[in-house]
């Protein structure tokens, strides 16, 4: 099971990416494809993000049964806690300031 989300990608990524998985939403992709399949899907992505971000996760053979990948700005960033991958939070750009 491969789950890939999107945002603010060119229209002709979304495009490539509903050639091989099924959009159940706006920008969020869901199919069952081989690795090599997936690794080529990844390169697509990677190629044509431009100024947006995405997130790519897939069933795996670790102690957490999944594994992702991320790329672009996004405030919640991969990081490796002792084998197992988590995400943290960037604080926010515009904190609010207390009254």
């Amino acid at each position: 099971m491969l789950v890939s989300v999107t945002e603010n990608v060119p229209p002709r990524l979304r495009g490539r990416l509903a050639v091989w998985l099924l959009e159940i939403r706006a920008g969020v992709y869901l199919g069952d494809p081989s690795k090599r399949l997936r690794e080529f899907i990844w390169e697509q992505v990677t190629e044509g993000v431009e100024d947006g971000n995405a997130v790519m996760a897939w069933n795996t053979n670790t102690e957490s049964g999944y594994d992702f990948e991320t790329i672009g700005t996004n405030r919640r960033i991969p990081v490796d806690f002792d084998g197992l991958r988590l995400v943290s939070f960037l604080p926010p750009d515009n904190p609010k300031k207390a009254p």
